[in-house]
């Protein structure tokens, strides 16, 4: 991430805007029937605007949550069409996988071309100068939150407890389990406590921001 965050902004997103003691929740790999109903109605719980980075296959299968997250004032990120590992693909298919969820999300919010980030974070070469070349933005993340990992949900939290976010980081957690909703649970109310908000990741500014032909344009967070 330190690598990472040495690269121009308009290529490669880590962190967020600080003003507003602002924090950038996003979460990879939904939406899901199980668990994304329940995280969402616990942003909703606490006002709280975030990123969904989703899985196309996964908006097929569940259009009316996109429409929910999108309704609710969420934005939408693309994370590939089936997850797969980018480093095994030719650039072709990669950017295959890439626009076919930009059309999927595009029904849903009107925006063409969508942040994305890499399935497991790993980009080849040929794709970051092809992103480069049309100055289309990859987005990671400044805060893992390990929510991934096999770990207790508390031991987690005391983590995070014990190296805080601060202001403008962007939050790495999924939604394809309980473990984040289990989490946010309790640090939700606690980082407002400490004065923070919530916010969406801005659109990031494309060569055609153009909204696609027949889809409505929406606002997120």
């Amino acid at each position: 991430m330190q690598v990472l965050g040495w690269l121009p902004e308009k290529l490669v997103s880590v962190r967020g805007d600080p003003a507003g003691r602002a924090l950038y929740l996003t979460f990879d790999d939904g939406p899901d029937s199980s668990w994304t109903p329940a995280l969402l109605d616990l942003l909703r719980a606490h006002e709280a605007c975030a990123s969904f980075f989703l899985v196309g296959r996964n908006v097929e299968r569940h259009p009316g949550l996109v429409q929910r997250m999108v309704d609710e004032g969420h934005r939408l990120g693309n994370h590939s069409h089936t997850h797969p590992q980018f480093n095994h693909l030719s650039l072709a298919r990669q950017l295959e996988e890439i626009d076919v969820t930009d059309r999927l999300l595009a029904g849903f919010d009107g925006v063409r071309r969508h942040r994305f980030r890499p399935p497991r974070g790993v980009v080849s070469l040929p794709l970051t100068l092809h992103f480069a070349a049309r100055r289309r933005n990859l987005t990671y993340w400044s805060y893992n939150s390990m929510d991934y990992l096999k770990s207790p949900p508390e031991e987690l939290i005391a983590r995070m407890r014990a190296m805080p976010p601060v202001a403008g980081e962007v939050i790495l957690m999924h939604d394809d389990g309980g473990c984040a909703i289990q989490m946010l649970e309790t640090l939700l109310g606690e980082w407002t406590d400490a004065g923070f908000s919530f916010r969406a990741l801005p659109q990031a500014r494309q060569l055609d921001e153009r909204p696609a032909h027949g889809a409505p344009a929406r606002s997120a967070g």
